[in-house]
């Protein structure tokens, strides 16, 4: 028999898994990647990449740094996966003439007749559900992702502690 601190039904404990707004989220995110992994397969892509294609079928011509802020991405996660992209033949990548620091992201033809291929990849959520339900779904998270988004790029209301001399502990650590 385990002890548990929280009351029986968890109702009260902030900690319940229940209670959490994250945990059916990230649920939700690991079941539908699993459903587009296998449509995607067939197709070669990632679900990442996949977005990456979603975005250059839009505009075919996008830097690293427009990817990642359309898709919330840093360019520590990025990079690698462009570069399996390109290793793959989906896309280039170029230095930006006008700025070398810049590094420009193209569909190659192939990238460009994926497209084709993947028109029935939205298909893949789509049979569950009646339309309707999908747009509201849709909108819902667009609203939480902008929401997230906000938090994350104000400061945070509750500042962590402040421990003076922590090089001193950490360095009594190692001994």
């Amino acid at each position: 028999m385990s002890r548990t601190v929280a009351s029986q039904d968890g109702q009260d404990d902030p900690l319940s898994l229940d209670r959490q707004v994250c945990f059916p989220l990230y649920a939700a995110n690991n079941l539908l990647n699993r459903l587009y992994g296998r449509v995607l397969s067939k197709l070669g892509l990632t679900y990442p990449q996949y977005l990456v294609m979603l975005v250059l079928w839009e505009q075919q011509s996008q830097t690293v740094g427009a990817l990642g802020a359309r898709l919330y991405l840093d360019s520590g996660t990025l990079t690698p996966l462009l570069k399996r992209m390109e290793a793959s033949g989906f896309i280039t990548r170029t230095r930006d003439p006008d700025d070398e620091r810049r590094v420009m992201i193209e569909l190659t033809d192939h990238g460009k007749g994926l497209r084709k291929q993947a028109v029935h990849v939205p298909d893949t959520i789509g049979n569950g559900f009646e339309p309707e339900r999908i747009q509201k779904l849709r909108e819902s998270v667009r609203s939480l992702v902008s929401t997230l988004a906000q938090l994350n790029t104000s400061k945070p209301r509750i500042k962590p502690p402040h421990y003076k001399n922590c090089h001193i502990k950490v360095a009594r650590l190692r001994d």
